[in-house]
């Protein structure tokens, strides 16, 4: 695996990388919430932007990047918008959610943007693009949050993800069974093969194996709670980080 490195944060290297999501719909919010966050010492911060109420008012984004930017430093800031079909809080035109993550990348401030692969090819490669001109990595995503696809399906859509550029391929699924979390750290497996690192993990009670086992099946990261959960299943950073040094110290 060609590790990826983002600031001071290898993704690839060693334990799984704990990020941690802001979830405040307001800046006083979102400050306080760094805040704590800080205080948990997260390896990277993800700020999910579909939850801030002014997320359609592209100077109020500017605006907040600029202030937890400033709050989070050194710590590296993914940032995501969540399509509401892939269980965001707000919905938003395609056009719109393109040009509010290449605005995202203009403003430097942050390392890391999410982009779902679901959505428009042509525009999705274009942002890319843009991103890599500009020094942002790319974390290609796809959530299905009712259900598992078929190996196959997983298969293809984390090459089709490699194929389109991205620094780091990621899968989140929500297994109704133990055969669809097998098939999840399958699938996991297989694609580790590569040198690509990916982030895979399966959603709700079933699923928190795969958030917890991540060295031993080859994804480089996984999400903890901060003040609010991003998704179901996530458990707090003490636990998860003591989970993932017992299993480093085993494996």
């Amino acid at each position: 695996m060609k590790p990826i490195k983002v600031k001071h944060v290898t993704f690839g290297v060693g334990t799984p990388k704990i990020i941690v999501p802001l979830m405040g719909t307001t800046e006083s919010e979102l400050l306080e919430e760094i805040t704590y966050i800080k205080e948990q010492q997260p390896d990277t911060v993800e700020w999910r932007a579909d939850v801030f109420q002014n997320v359609k008012d592209l100077q109020a984004v500017e605006n907040a990047l600029h202030l937890i930017r400033e709050k989070l430093t050194p710590i590296p800031l993914l940032f995501t918008f969540r399509t509401e079909q892939e269980g965001g809080r707000c919905p938003m035109p395609l056009s719109d959610y393109f040009h509010l993550l290449k605005t995202v990348i203009n403003s430097q401030q942050v390392d890391l943007v999410d982009m779902e692969l679901l959505t428009d090819e042509s525009m999705l490669q274009e942002v890319i693009s843009h991103a890599k001109h500009r020094g942002v990595n790319v974390i290609l995503s796809n959530h299905e949050f009712t259900h598992t696809p078929a190996k196959e399906t997983l298969l293809f859509r984390l090459q089709k993800m490699v194929t389109l550029g991205a620094d780091i391929p990621k899968i989140a699924v929500m297994p109704q069974t133990v055969k669809d979390l097998l098939t999840l750290l399958e699938v996991t497996q297989e694609a580790n093969e590569s040198e690509q690192p990916i982030i895979t993990m399966a959603m709700g009670k079933l699923g928190l194996l795969s958030r917890l086992a991540g060295e031993v099946f080859g994804s480089v990261a996984t999400f903890a709670a901060g003040k609010q959960a991003s998704a179901p299943g996530q458990i707090s950073v003490s636990e998860l980080r003591k989970a993932l040094q017992i299993i480093h110290q085993h494996s």
